[in-house]
């Protein structure tokens, strides 16, 4: 049984803790990856970036920035000189809120060990984008800090690498109980949730945010709408595979538990987007030792440099002209739509009718997609555990390589696309390949809810004191439909969630034939004008 420290922010054992959820550390043992990949989250039994660092695609995150905002923050090298030993990275930048970072202060390492997993450079152990470059920022004590300084924070580190960063890291969470409304909910009006969504935006980054987990207390901002929040993953039962919903998250929905129901999202909206590896994951702390720790805290890391991976691979792909002249995967909505779309939920036949996933994810209960009430309810676009399934950086990497198909033209069986509802209630993406019977189609619609800055001084920032105001949710719905059917298109299965900003579909096609992915405009106030993203994985004819 692995010493544990509490999930509710405060200060413990000499330093700072906020993060979402339990953190468990132990000290490795022996000094070489474990066989298989085992307990190594980037390898074959993992998220599968190992693939990526690799030949031919030699993939790191090089020039790619990345934000992480929490409590404290890592050691740099240079500045810091109370660590015991250099830090296995270099970082980009170091802060105070929106100010330099003083030396020798807010050091924590919970901190550090989130920056070895996402740009570690350790030769055994390295992180997920090893060369990305991380601004990294510390908010201060729990007692002086609150929303308006996490906002604060999170604005200044998006605006970093001259206002080019492309995702941020959150492994940390606020109480319900330090939110000034009242009655405070998890309805995504908090002032921090409100203020990710328009950050996400204006500074067209994508937040990834630890989800809840170990005894609660501090789910804000996991009811944000715009980013991913990531639940944890652990190694199935007689399995060397990450493949199972660890215990420890409070990733489902209240179902009646009193205990559970204040961390739950209103309206039965689901707040997990996707699961990673989250378990035994091993790293260093502030004095060089190396650790096995576990957590969300340690998952989300994984997700967010996944992203930096795939953002070096599509400027490359751009360069050389096989993305055409479009920006659009820098879209947080794109790179969300993206993962959400290649992530595993069963693993891959020998036919191939479940698109070539690795592995089967099972929730707590030990039941597959295939039983949760995201596969039998259309209104339900993700699973209330594991969301869209577990994080693949190589299927990922493989969706963002098939490229941009606007639907002016058939599309093909793999691809993604940023579009719009312009004046239009729908568009159709038809398939110009006959789709194999009783295979299974994955289709991902993501996008975003509008913020406004309520902005009092005029100067197009944030500033404390300040408030946001959401605009109302757009309504889109997704369907895939039979283009064969005598009595004309018919829908063989929909996505269609009247409180989410996500549809997701995963069905199986009823026969051999022809298809039409739709995105609808609905709802009791149709709209004309919506900016979305889609993503498609399908199984052609043979």
């Amino acid at each position: 049984m692995l010493p544990c420290l509490s999930s509710v922010v405060r200060r413990s054992r000499g330093f700072v803790l906020a993060i979402t959820g339990t953190i468990c550390l132990a000290l490795s043992a022996g000094g070489e990856r474990p066989a298989s990949g085992q307990r190594w989250p980037l390898g074959e039994d993992g998220i599968q970036a190992q693939r990526l660092h690799q030949a031919p695609y030699f993939l790191t995150g090089r020039k790619i920035a990345l934000g992480q905002v929490e409590i404290g923050r890592p050691a740099q090298f240079g500045l810091d000189k109370l660590v015991a030993s250099p830090p296995r990275f270099r970082l980009a930048g170091v802060f105070f809120r929106n100010q330099a970072a003083v030396p020798n202060t807010h050091l924590d390492v919970h901190a550090a060990m989130v920056a070895e997993v996402l740009i570690g450079k350790d030769k055994q152990f390295s992180g997920v984008a090893p060369q990305a470059r991380l601004y990294a920022a510390a908010l201060g004590p729990v007692k002086e800090t609150f929303q308006p300084e996490e906002c604060l924070t999170s604005q200044f580190i998006a605006r970093q690498n001259g206002g080019d960063v492309r995702a941020i890291n959150l492994s940390f969470g606020d109480s319900l109980e330090r939110d000034p409304r009242w009655p405070a909910l998890l309805d995504g009006q908090s002032l921090f949730s409100l203020c990710l969504d328009w950050l996400s935006q204006t500074e067209k980054v994508l937040f990834v945010v630890a989800g809840n987990q170990g005894d609660g207390g501090i789910p804000i901002p996991t009811d944000h709408y715009n980013g991913m929040t990531i639940a944890y993953s652990t190694l199935g039962t007689d399995s060397p595979q990450f493949n199972k919903v660890d215990f420890a998250n409070l990733s489902g929905q209240s179902l009646g538990q009193r205990l559970f129901r204040p961390e739950s999202n209103q309206n039965n909206r689901r707040s997990v987007s996707l699961i990673a590896p989250g378990s035994q994951i091993i790293t260093y702390d502030l004095v060089g030792k190396r650790q096995r720790v576990s957590g969300t805290s340690f998952a989300a890391p994984l997700v967010t440099g996944t992203v930096a991976l795939l953002q070096e691979a599509a400027e490359r792909l751009q360069a050389q002209g096989r993305l055409g002249q479009t920006l659009d995967y820098r879209q947080p909505a794109v790179i969300k739509a993206i993962l959400l779309n290649s992530a595993d939920k069963l693993q891959d036949d020998a036919q191939g009718h479940f698109l070539g996933m690795t592995r089967t994810i099972l929730t707590k209960n030990n039941q597959t997609w295939l039983q949760s009430s995201a596969y039998q309810n259309s209104t339900i676009p993700l699973d209330a555990e594991m969301g869209a399934g577990q994080l693949n950086a190589f299927r990922a990497f493989q969706q963002l390589q098939a490229g941009s198909w606007p639907p002016t033209a058939p599309v093909p069986p793999l691809g993604w696309h940023y579009g719009q509802l312009d004046g239009l209630s729908r568009v159709h993406y038809t398939l110009a390949q006959s789709l194999r019977g009783d295979s299974f189609v994955s289709v991902t619609l993501v996008w975003e809810r509008t913020v406004r800055l309520l902005d009092t001084n005029h100067n197009q920032e944030y500033d404390p004191g300040e408030n946001f105001q959401a605009e109302p949710l757009n309504n889109l719905d997704l369907q895939l439909l039979d283009l064969d059917n005598p009595g004309g298109p018919w829908p063989v299965c929909l996505s269609n969630s009247r409180v989410d900003n996500v549809e997701h579909l995963f069905c199986a096609v009823p026969r051999t034939g022809h298809y039409q992915i739709q995105v609808n405009a609905s709802g009791p106030n149709p709209f004309s004008h919506q900016a979305y993203a889609l993503s498609w994985w399908t199984v052609p004819e043979l």
